[in-house]
């Protein structure tokens, strides 16, 4: 009589295992740290990842819920869930790093504001156009004020052409784990190499 729950408790998490990987994967892209010039340090790699996490979470908070029946939409549901497995993956390694029992519990709660401030920053940068300041104060913070703004320019135009892509990919694949991101701006391709 329960199976019909924990089959859909499944369903969003095998949705978010997938998704979790495609972000990951497109987070380690080396153009990032060396075309766009993300620091390529443990922190500049976590940048990385609440980039492109805010940007998928941001997409799936496009739905609302269904407040008729009073419920979350499937949408927040699979968002629920990525960001859950977002910090499972943190805490798993923070441990393989070596952190203490006692201290990995404090450092998740750090990283869990960070993601949360980033993410408002990030917000707020498309809706006013400060996309590049919060990239500057947040990704580049250990290069600011001396920032390459080239390449602070490049970052805030991958992250909104992504975000415009995002919106265009249906629900249903969302849900089903099935979403690419492009190349990052920069990188070089096969193509350019042959001219």
């Amino acid at each position: 009589m329960h199976l019909p729950f924990f089959q859909r408790r499944r369903q969003y998490e095998d949705a978010a295992h997938a998704l979790y990987g495609i972000l990951v994967g497109q987070a380690r892209q080396p153009a990032f740290y060396e075309a766009m010039g993300v620091p390529d340090t443990v922190d500049g790699r976590y940048d990385m990842l609440v980039v492109h996490a805010a940007l998928i979470l941001r997409r799936l908070s496009v739905v609302q819920p269904d407040v008729t029946a009073n419920r979350r939409s499937p949408s927040a549901r699979l968002a629920q869930e990525l960001f859950d497995l977002l910090f499972k993956d943190m805490d798993r390694n923070l441990r393989e790093m070596g952190v203490s029992d006692y201290k990995v519990g404090k450092e998740i709660k750090k990283m869990a504001r960070a993601y949360y401030g980033r993410a408002l920053s990030y917000e707020t940068g498309f809706k006013d156009g400060s996309l590049e300041k919060a990239l500057t104060e947040n990704v580049f913070r250990a290069a600011n004020p001396k920032a390459d703004p080239a390449k602070v320019a490049l970052l805030a135009a991958y992250m909104r052409r992504e975000a415009k892509a995002l919106e265009s990919v249906p629900e249903e694949r969302l849900l089903a784990g099935q979403m690419s991101f492009g190349p990052p701006l920069g990188a070089e391709t096969p193509e350019d190499d042959a001219f």
